[in-house]
């Protein structure tokens, strides 16, 4: 069993009107050489979440407690980064710095292993590292893509281990995040192309241009019941909204502070829209605290309609300077999201 046991969290708390908010560290045990802050993915089941160490080639397992129950050695150097469970309760991981999407046993072992390099040459024996980054399950609960975060491709892994690549136009692009739309194919961000992509199960791609000049998209996520998207734009400070056509409609995210940017964004189970802002780390003057801002969900109909208006609220978290970068909501219908520099891994408990 190849995992290491860790010490006692250490957990630090806020609160707000209708939210608490509590910081469990993740205390990664770093080799020589080794540095922190680098925390990054994170998925949940109905007992557990899992986070990804990427800098520290692990995946911590914790329970709804906020207990941190254990750590999965990934293989050295390998880089884990996107998390996903198939409709078989199977957990991926894709291993960035090696080229690999694997899939771990209940133990945190690596069962299978699937190479996602680009082969070039007359030979076809030229491997080029895709980088596999932001990984996503299709509709169908067992076809996984990929973002090739280097190469500017998107990976298809069919259910019998077989993988497609699909080049996109635009080359440079730094394809991040996937997710699949509502029968509408899997969508996804180009942080450097400004765009969000779109291709469909047989892999025809499509590129939308984001209105706002380089908005620099994050995550996308699906609308709880309509057939379009929602994404951030890191610079943009814009939550953006795209239909099945591609047509994007964008809403401004009220920002405390001029160098606050965006991360990833989540709907809870009324439907209010959470998006998650800090205080960028390349320009950190003046000082400010990092928050998450709560929606109503009348911005699923606001977006497009109205520039202002929709009531909202601001949940700072304990910490500052987090960089944060993933939120998502669990079974229970509270929310987790990660912050990449102080290894944290923080959970909004809402308020019945």
């Amino acid at each position: 069993m190849d995992m290491n046991m860790p010490g006692m969290p250490v957990t630090t708390t806020g609160s707000s009107t209708n939210a608490n908010i509590t910081e469990f560290s993740l205390d990664w045990p770093l080799s020589k050489g080794e540095k922190p802050g680098s925390t990054h993915e994170l998925v949940i089941n109905k007992e557990f979440i899992f986070v990804t160490g990427q800098n520290m080639h692990k995946v911590a397992k914790f329970n709804y407690a906020g207990e941190l129950l254990v750590y999965y050695n990934m293989p050295d150097k390998s880089g884990p980064h996107g998390l996903l469970i198939d409709k078989k309760g199977h957990l991926w991981v894709s291993l960035e710095f090696s080229g690999h999407v694997v899939r771990l046993d209940e133990s945190g072992n690596v069962v299978q292993s699937i190479d996602v390099k680009i082969y070039t040459g007359s030979d076809h024996t030229h491997p080029v590292n895709t980088a596999p980054h932001g990984i996503s399950l299709d509709a169908d609960g067992e076809t996984i893509w990929f973002t090739g975060k280097r190469t500017s491709t998107i990976g298809k892994i069919s259910p019998d281990g077989k993988v497609t690549h699909f080049q996109l136009d635009t080359l440079a692009s730094l394809p991040i995040f996937l997710n699949a739309g509502n029968g509408s194919g899997m969508w996804g961000t180009e942080l450097l192309g400004n765009c969000i992509l779109n291709i469909s199960p047989d892999g025809k791609v499509k590129e939308y241009a984001i209105p706002t000049t380089g908005s620099r998209p994050i995550a996308v996520i699906n609308d709880p019941v309509e057939n379009c998207m929602w994404f951030t734009q890191e610079a943009g400070v814009k939550i953006g909204k795209i239909d099945a056509h591609g047509n994007i409609s964008e809403y401004p995210v009220p920002a405390i502070q001029k160098n606050d940017i965006l991360a990833s964004l989540c709907f809870d189970d009324e439907m209010n829209l959470w998006v998650q802002v800090y205080v960028d780390f390349n320009n950190p003057k003046p000082e400010g605290n990092d928050y998450i801002v709560k929606f109503d969900k009348s911005i699923r109909q606001a977006c497009g309609v109205a520039v202002t208006g929709v009531p909202f609220t601001t949940h700072v978290v304990p910490s500052r300077m987090v960089m944060m970068h993933r939120i998502r909501k669990d079974y229970e219908g509270n929310l987790w999201f990660t912050e990449m520099m102080t290894d944290r891994l923080g959970k909004v408990t809402l308020k019945k």
